[in-house]
């Protein structure tokens, strides 16, 4: 599947001379030709049928969407008609209604792959799924690292090159925690923006559903697309650079820096660099607010017993079922008295207040932290318990604070460590300005170039894909 920009395939797509069955079938050469393991379930014929009804509709003189042809995995979190949800457990799931971000992604024109792997039930950043299986996270040519979680299979998905457009769900940090590791682009919406019904939910209070791409600009392209505020007034007149000059960055002091590997911290501050010498101007604030956020995150008052009442409530017999990895870290969430649970929640809406007061004084546009303290482990370093647990903290550990502070934030690749294995660098900003940030992740990417400039093609990736990811 080549490398072109969203807008320019729907637009091929759109012109008709069957463009979306030839989308369709790049899409199923690639997937054929991967061994990275990106879906639990991949369905070439569906993917053909939903390609020549496109193509029919063209031929017909009708408009079918600015995604027109556009190849999206989903998530196996979401429903999806036709295919059976799992939602990484070990059996599927009753019943469930396609919501929101799929059915506007079927009005838009886009079509469906199949259901990439989740971590079961969403509950882990890592990526490992022992039910289903694990994706083979592209940039080891050797050893089977995580691809990141809970979104395991988005990110490698776009790089198998079967699909232009991966659906995530970002609770702590699930679909930027992927992008990271697999060196693309991911962006947690403002908590609220989009609905998330459709959606197996983990946490009620945390939850927002989103996309992955390769390149910012098709995640903005696709972002305006779906998005309902997307023409609204207030945003549209937020003042944005055109360039990067003017862009006013904060480096916050804070343990999303200080606990970082350093040469993972040593590759985002190198790409701070070449945005200040392009004319950025970076500033150390202090941000308290962002610790603080990361500790209430992981004293686990509101996501665990949020999580386990929804088991209780609609899939009892499911939680006998649950993997060891999940069942454990659950198991203290019954304990949490009410009166704690509403303390979290005020507590997380002070901490919002603060630090969004903090941006504003402080006159920063973003605050620029890596996203991953460290770089994406071997599964085979994962085999003990307690181990999986110090990995699954410290990946959650540099993108839990924005989820808890209300901050929408974007992770695009900053370069790769002295492994090979990607870097992101994380930008977070107020709740309600994701177009804003769009705008200006932009003009960082334009200084810093996609993921196939920045990082080249991952060692995994076949050559049949990799010739078509270059065109």
């Amino acid at each position: 599947m080549s490398r072109l920009a969203l807008q320019r395939v729907a637009a091929n797509v759109r012109r008709g001379d069957g463009v979306a069955r030839r989308e369709a079938e790049a899409a199923i050469r690639c997937h054929e030709a991967s061994d990275l393991g990106a879906y639990i379930a991949f369905d070439p014929e569906a993917l053909r049928e939903q390609a020549d009804a496109i193509d029919a509709a063209v031929s017909r003189g009708e408009d079918p969407g600015p995604l027109a042809g556009i190849a999206t995995s989903v998530k196996d979190l979401y429903a999806l008609d036709g295919t059976p949800l799992h939602a990484g457990s070990k059996r599927p799931l009753p019943a469930w209604p396609e919501g929101f971000l799929v059915q506007s992604l079927r009005r838009l024109g886009a079509v469906f792959t199949g259901k990439a792997h989740t971590v079961e039930f969403a509950f882990g950043a890592v990526g490992l799924n022992p039910n289903t299986g694990t994706p083979v996270n592209p940039w080891d040519p050797a050893e089977h690292r995580a691809p990141g979680g809970s979104s395991a299979g988005a990110g490698v998905s776009l790089w198998e090159g079967s699909a232009r457009i991966a659906l995530g769900s970002d609770t702590g940090g699930s679909i930027r925690i992927p992008a990271s590791a697999t060196g693309v682009v991911g962006m947690r919406s403002t908590t609220g923006r989009w609905p998330t019904t459709g959606v197996v939910p983990l946490s009620t209070t945390l939850d927002t559903v989103g996309l992955l791409t390769h390149t910012v600009e098709d995640l903005r392209y696709a972002f305006r697309a779906l998005d309902p505020l997307a023409g609204h007034a207030g945003e549209t007149a937020d003042a944005a650079p055109e360039g990067v000059s003017g862009l006013r960055i904060g480096v916050p002091a804070s343990r999303l820096w200080t606990d970082a590997e350093p040469g993972i911290a040593a590759v985002v501050q190198g790409a701070l660099d070449e945005l200040s010498a392009a004319g950025a101007t970076l500033l150390e604030i202090d941000a308290p607010e962002l610790d603080e956020a990361g500790e209430r995150y992981f004293d686990g008052r509101i996501v665990q017993p949020e999580f386990l009442g929804f088991l209780e409530r609609e899939l009892s017999e499911w939680i006998p079922l649950l993997h060891s990895i999940i069942g454990k870290r659950l198991g203290a969430a019954g304990d949490v008295r009410a009166t704690d649970y509403l303390a979290a929640l005020d507590g997380r809406r002070r901490l919002s207040a603060r630090v969004h007061t903090r941006l504003a004084a402080e006159r920063v546009d973003l605050l620029a932290t890596p996203t991953l303290p460290i770089a994406p482990p071997p599964l085979a370093a994962l085999s003990r318990l307690g181990a999986y647990r110090d990995a699954n903290r410290l990946m959650l550990s540099g993108t839990c604070p924005a989820s808890m502070l209300d901050l929408c934030a974007i992770s695009l690749p900053a370069g790769l460590d002295g492994e090979g294995m990607p870097v992101g660098l994380q930008l977070m900003g107020p709740a309600g300005s994701d177009l804003t940030i769009l705008r200006q992740a932009a003009v960082v990417e334009s200084v810093l170039g996609t993921n196939l400039t920045r990082l080249g093609t991952p060692p995994r990736v076949r050559a049949s894909s990799r010739a078509e990811l270059r065109e």
